[in-house]
């Protein structure tokens, strides 16, 4: 009991490891929602180059986290951790990669050069800062109740965090307002009549103050960043005897690589996971369009965003709970399925506010279960897998980047379905409404198959073996072999 007792964290410590995963996301959000539009509308890159710059950085995005978590591995233990300088010496260069993310440069060649490097260099950077901080669940407790609680704390912050970035951007560059094409299917004809509706849109002035709302925004997002990386370095303490056993022996990375890859507990909950995120990541990648096209609210898409994102930041607590009465098995089952009714009404149903409003608030109950699980379940797999491997150790930051790998592996497939399916469909960008195939599309994007990908995950999830029991029969092993 007096171990345990030194093994809890406080509210305090708790509240600032959270913290530490909003930058992530505000910024995430932020380029989520707005990246495409601002290259398309305010930087006017061409739309081809526009689409390699947003692949290249996905893909970057994902290859970056197995290397940073290759070379955290072979950091040595400083005086403040060995995971905090990288979060502490990343911070400074990511802000500023941000902020040039979101600057028009006054060139006429290499604006495309331009974009793609910032944006991957970001990438990389706000990967030094997130990968280390996931790992960091690890080195702040060796008590699992307390780990989960911690990680409660910091899902509640991260979907805030959601919520800010949407809220941030979308206020301030909200002045920007792109009139639609009515006939978006013109003619040669008449092609001059529709250039000239768009191009006033793209006066000199209203594009000025649209790229200065841009770089406020870019801005206020990255004084956001370096809040949250100070209350996060200022908060917590990374322990080093959290992590490691009596028997401890340094593993080189590539034989730690193959033993965390064979590993059947976590290939199982990676599994699980992956066809969950990219369920959810479709739902949240289309439906903006859903709402504006296929129901028809287009004015109202941006509040049921908020509503989904709302809805999630208030029931972590409630799924908090739940896990801890009634098992982490049991709360994967119940929290993610509870979407697919809801998902099935909105579109088998005709068109009505009221209804979308109580499918975005379900969704966000489902989105609250699919940010909390995994970084829960996350470090019972890593406590089952030193239990089996003893004498190896520092792969912690194996196990938490090849899981965001993947999970980023997942949004480049849900962005490049989405986009090839609509693109297939005869999408019109800018149209007033779309054509029947692609309200179809929209239909298929945000209900049938996110719900066929979930009911494959929870068969996935019926095969991981960590329940409840085992999860205390490893805890005691572990108090043993420490």
């Amino acid at each position: 009991r007096s171990q345990e007792s030194r093994e809890r964290l406080s509210v305090c410590s708790k509240l600032c490891y959270a913290v530490g995963g909003a930058p992530y996301q505000i910024t995430g959000c932020a380029l989520g929602f707005f990246l495409q539009i601002y290259l398309l509308d305010v930087a006017q890159v061409d739309a081809f180059y526009a689409s390699i710059i947003l692949f290249a950085g996905r893909v970057w995005d994902a290859i970056t986290d197995p290397m940073v978590g290759f070379f955290i591995s072979k950091t040595s233990w400083t005086r403040f951790g060995r995971l905090m300088p990288w979060i502490i010496f990343s911070t400074p260069f990511a802000i500023i990669s941000y902020i040039l993310i979101w600057f028009v440069p006054d060139i006429s060649t290499g604006q495309v050069m331009w974009y793609l490097v910032f944006y991957c260099a970001f990438q990389t950077l706000v990967t030094c800062f997130h990968v280390p901080y996931s790992a960091l669940t690890m080195f702040i407790s060796r008590e699992q109740s307390e780990r989960d609680s911690a990680t409660a704390y910091r899902m509640t912050v991260e979907v805030l965090g959601t919520v800010l970035g949407t809220a941030i951007q979308g206020q301030i560059v909200g002045k920007v307002d792109t009139p639609c094409i009515k006939n978006p299917s013109f003619s040669w004809t008449n092609s001059s009549v529709a250039m000239e509706e768009l191009n006033m849109t793209h006066d000199t002035e209203s594009l000025t103050d649209t790229r200065n709302a841009y770089m406020i925004a870019a801005g206020v997002i990255g004084g956001l960043y370096i809040l949250c990386a100070l209350i996060l370095l200022l908060g917590v303490r990374e322990k080093r005897e959290s992590s490691e056993l009596q028997s401890d022996e340094p593993v080189s990375f590539f034989q730690g690589l193959k033993l965390v890859m064979n590993h059947g507990p976590y290939i199982k909950l990676i599994a699980g996971f992956l066809f969950t995120s990219l369920a959810f990541m479709l739902l949240e990648g289309n439906f903006a369009l859903f709402c504006t096209y296929t129901l028809g609210f287009r004015n109202e898409f941006q509040n049921v965003l908020l509503a989904i994102m709302l809805s999630a930041t208030l029931t972590i607590p409630f799924w908090q709970w739940f896990l801890t009465r009634l098992g982490k098995k049991t709360a994967v089952y119940v929290g993610i399925s509870s979407a697919i009714p809801f998902l099935i009404v909105v579109v088998v149903l005709d068109s009505n506010i009221f209804v979308t409003y109580i499918v975005a608030v379900a969704a966000g109950v489902s989105v609250a279960a699919a940010f909390l699980l995994p970084w829960s379940m996350l470090p019972d797999v890593v406590d089952d897998f030193k239990l089996q491997h003893p004498s190896s150790h520092g792969h912690e930051a194996i196990f938490f980047s090849f899981y965001v790998f993947f999970t980023k592996f997942t949004a480049g497939v849900s962005l490049g379905i989405s986009t090839l399916s609509l693109d297939f469909a005869g999408y019109q960008t800018r149209g007033c409404s779309q054509p029947e195939q692609v309200n179809f599309t929209l239909k298929m994007l945000v209900s049938a198959v996110p719900v066929g990908l979930i009911l494959l995950s929870l068969l996935l999830f019926k095969l991981y073996p960590i329940d409840e029991e085992k999860r205390r029969k490893n805890k005691k092993a572990l108090q043993d072999l420490r």
